[in-house]
């Protein structure tokens, strides 16, 4: 039987300009307080759904009509998530964002907020920003703000995007999640044993989780 003591891994390889991933977080969040005495440990892994976005941004309409080519489709897609993020507690506003920032830096101060233990403040404050706030959180004065709300030194996360901190890690961390055959996010990852693909229920997280734990330590004694 799963010892209490000890901490189940959960793995949630994701980016930050993905709106299912935002939802994913809620989801999972709910789905973990279903099983409140499991230990666990969540680590956050980057993620690009468009790593050809240039460093500085791009304009959101442009980009937006240049994938999906239909203005009206893009308005039926957008109705639709904003309508299931409701019901996470989640304020889609897709006419405030401006601008489809490239991820890295995002994704290097989510390595650094676990330094200090602030990670789900971080990763939190990194989605409302850009879903709920429309801002550019590829501009380094925005991340610092997010990171300084989210109880982060302001000048230490300035210092540290103004260098190479962390580039060549993340970049290979998201080379590893496509060579792993990941092509859509968000996707969970419990105990290095149980996958779950996309933003499902709490009540399929909660099974992931059981199903990992039995993978670890085997069938759980009813007694």
């Amino acid at each position: 039987m799963f010892d209490e003591t000890e901490i189940l891994t959960i793995d949630v390889i994701s980016d930050v300009i993905c709106p299912w991933c935002y939802i994913g977080k809620k989801r999972l969040e709910k789905g973990l307080a279903l099983r409140p005495d499991v230990a666990t440990e969540i680590r956050w892994r980057p993620y690009q759904l468009d790593p050809t976005i240039p460093m500085g941004g791009i304009d959101r309409q442009l980009y937006m009509l240049q994938k999906f080519g239909d203005p009206h489709k893009i308005v039926e897609m957008h109705q639709r998530i904003a309508a299931v993020g409701l019901e996470e507690g989640i304020h889609f506003n897709f006419g405030a964002i401006e601008r489809t920032p490239h991820t890295l830096d995002a994704h290097r101060m989510i390595r650094w907020a676990y330094d200090v233990g602030l990670v789900d403040e971080v990763v939190s404050g990194l989605f409302r920003a850009f879903f709920e706030d429309g801002r550019d959180i590829g501009d380094h004065e925005v991340l610092v703000d997010i990171g300084n709300v989210a109880g982060m030194r302001p000048e230490g996360v300035a210092k540290m995007l103004a260098g190479d901190d962390d580039k060549n890690t993340v970049s290979m961390e998201f080379m590893q999640a496509q060579q792993m055959g990941i092509r859509g996010v968000p996707c969970f990852i419990f105990g290095s044993k149980v996958a779950v693909n996309g933003a499902e229920t709490p009540e399929t997280i909660a099974t992931a989780i059981d199903a990992a734990l039995e993978e670890l330590n085997g069938p759980i004694d009813p007694a």
